[in-house]
């Protein structure tokens, strides 16, 4: 069997390629800061700033300009607390970046409480402080998706992986409270891992655990690698709850799970190319070691081979320039 005749030249690989990815399948991450005076660089994410909200809007701008109209927020509150979270911040954040882009930009926001806790947990302690209690953090999430939807939030984007939420939101949403929440998108991360890549992330959200014994991590709600089973259950379930867009977080060492879920549920599938994954690639490409641009496109590829319809990226303000090179992989 002859197989390499469609190979031999650029323009026929060009011709028979299978998989492509294409700049509207990728959304852009931005982290915007209360109180912040100036942007910040953030360790590992190159050219990923923490920003103010008036460098947020100008960000925003130059990447619509270079084709990117997809956005995922994730907004730190100065002010933390245990309980009785303010999602005001957020809101104003989403209200302006509407205002000013209106349906030129589809802005999805990350629902979780880790950037607005004292001890960056996901959500509520129980009275002993040993445990995330799961039905009052459920109730903090809905009424965080319900403002952030209100404030004209295209879609939601819980992250925290507690139990039933899903189904809380889309109550709230559903509730008629505000017309419009109604066709609010819900997008799950139904299959967040218990992962050692969020570093450089957790640094730009001021969201790393803070506390010990139990609570030194997040693997009491997040899924253990080693568990695949549950990926599929937590997914199931959030469909069934009302979720319209499901994920996988992290992308590369979990291809495998999203290539079966993607199979068994036949809803779009999001993958975030996460800060750890995107930073390891970058320090490589600083050290002469890999083409930067390229590998990241041979990650995006293996995203959609592997089943996903669109990939949370800090690249995809690149992608204009890094998809040229996607012909000569």
């Amino acid at each position: 069997m002859t197989l390499r005749r469609l190979r031999q030249s650029a323009l026929t690989r060009q011709l028979v390629r299978e998989i492509r990815v294409t700049q509207e399948q990728l959304i852009q991450p931005h982290f915007v800061i209360e109180g912040l005076k100036t942007r910040e660089t953030i360790p590992g994410l190159t050219g990923v700033h923490r920003e103010t909200p008036d460098t947020l809007l100008h960000q925003v701008e130059k990447d619509l300009e270079a084709g990117v109209n997809k956005l995922l927020l994730f907004s730190v509150p100065a002010k933390k607390a245990l309980q009785g979270f303010d999602s005001s911040f957020t809101a104003g954040q989403i209200r302006a970046l509407k205002q000013r882009f209106g349906n030129d930009l589809w802005v999805s926001v990350d629902v979780c409480l880790c950037s607005s806790t004292s001890h960056g947990q996901c959500g509520v302690l129980n009275p002993e402080g040993n445990h995330v209690e799961n039905s009052s953090t459920v109730g903090e999430l809905a009424r965080a998706a319900l403002a952030f939807s209100e404030a004209g939030a295209d879609c939601v984007a819980p992250s925290d992986m507690m139990d039933g939420r899903i189904a809380a939101i889309r109550k709230a949403l559903d509730s008629g409270v505000n017309p419009r929440a109604e066709h609010t998108l819900i997008m799950s991360y139904s299959a967040k891992f218990h992962s050692r890549f969020y570093g450089p992330f957790r640094a730009a959200a001021d969201s790393a655990p803070k506390g010990g014994g139990a609570l030194k991590d997040r693997a009491t709600y997040q899924i253990d690698p080693g568990r695949p089973s549950d990926a599929l259950l937590s997914s199931l379930r959030d469909v069934e709850e009302g979720a319209d867009i499901l994920m996988v977080k992290p992308a590369l060492p979990y291809l495998d799970v999203l290539k079966e879920l993607s199979q068994k549920i036949h809803k779009p599938w999001a993958v975030y190319e996460v800060s750890g994954e995107f930073a390891a690639i970058e320090l490589m490409a600083a050290q002469g070691m890999i083409s930067g641009p390229q590998a990241h496109l041979e990650s995006w590829i293996s995203c959609i081979r592997a089943g996903a319809s669109m990939i949370i990226t800090y690249g995809a303000r690149e992608s204009k320039e890094w998809l040229k090179f996607q012909d000569s992989l």
